[in-house]
């Protein structure tokens, strides 16, 4: 009788240890944006916005799978696709992947319009062109897309420059205005995002 007790403790713990050890078994709370994080008069069109949202979505994507989510990936992904759901709240690739890792599953992979290089030459270049605009709401995507282009290549010297200056200059990115619970409108009334 003692070996059949021994028996089952050792299944039990191949159990619990192999369940443990489930590729794909992270926590992820989904982010519920409601309306826009950023208003019509943003410094984007509204074509711009989908396709760097739909491409936002893709990288957190793929950096969720590579890494196996892993902490840091997530974190990542989190910062993606929470631009990426301020820009375009609908947009269908942003919605899936938030959805997915909702749900503990590691995200289908597909093929990006940009390499992660690619990316993050066009992310800087384009947060730079909206910090030149200026405003507040241009501001802030401008050095959020610079911190993202730095993260996402960081052998881009150019984007690890521009976002240290700004760390520097006016601190640390508050993600929270992307990433957090509650959103602001911002559209006018009657209008849909």
């Amino acid at each position: 009788m003692t070996r059949v007790w021994q028996a089952g403790g050792l299944i039990c713990l191949c159990t619990v240890a192999a369940w443990a050890e489930k590729p794909g078994s992270f926590d992820w709370e989904p982010q519920e944006i409601r309306t826009r994080g950023f208003s019509p008069a943003l410094g984007m069109l509204a074509s711009e916005r989908e396709d760097f949202a739909t491409n936002l979505a893709d990288h957190a994507a793929s950096r969720v799978a590579e890494a196996k989510a892993s902490p840091a990936s997530l974190m990542e992904a989190r910062h993606l696709l929470g631009v990426a759901l301020h820009l375009s709240p609908r947009n269908k690739r942003a919605v899936v992947v938030n959805f997915q890792l909702g749900k503990g599953l590691l995200p289908e992979v597909s093929k990006a319009a940009y390499s992660a290089q690619a990316f993050s030459r066009l992310l800087l270049t384009r947060g730079q062109l909206l910090a030149k605009e200026g405003g507040g709401e241009n501001s802030a995507l401008a050095r959020m897309f610079i911190q993202l282009a730095a993260d996402m290549d960081p052998r881009n010297e150019e984007a690890v420059f521009a976002s240290e200056m700004q760390r520097l200059d006016h601190g640390r990115v508050d993600w929270s205005q992307v990433t957090g619970g509650k959103v602001r409108s911002v559209e006018p009334s009657g209008q849909t995002p």
